[in-house]
């Protein structure tokens, strides 16, 4: 059976592919009453976060079967979200990134270890 976690891990590895940055999952399971699982990421710009966003959709969809219920900031700001119903994706400009701060909204969430290319930080474009 598909989680949440799965989907999410899936989310957070193509963004990976696409080149993302600073890839994170937090399981907000109990936290939040809106998702399960949040994917935060960053694209150096905004044909990358289309190019992440899109390669997010379609893995999603073919893997799973999941269309996502709504894309909202594509190609007009430093914050994309996609709503996966139980996971959502969050794809930041860096400037976004580090003015949304989102996963300090979401300090008490667990992160999900997600085996991507990158190595994560606990900080937006800090190494680890």
């Amino acid at each position: 059976m598909t989680t949440s976690i799965d989907i999410a891990r899936e989310a957070a590895m193509a963004a990976d592919d696409k080149k993302a940055s600073d890839v994170v999952v937090l399981d907000v399971r109990g936290i939040s009453d809106v998702v399960d699982a949040i994917v935060v990421c960053t694209a150096a710009n905004s044909r990358l976060a289309g190019a992440v966003v899109d390669e997010v959709e379609e893995r999603l969809r073919l893997r799973f079967g999941l269309s996502a219920l709504s894309v909202s900031g594509k190609g007009d700001g430093p914050w994309v979200l996609v709503d996966f119903a139980s996971v959502s994706v969050h794809v930041f400009s860096p400037e976004g990134r580090d003015y949304y701060r989102i996963e300090r909204l979401w300090g008490d969430a667990p992160r999900i270890d997600v085996a991507t290319d990158q190595a994560h930080s606990s900080e937006p474009g800090q190494g680890a």
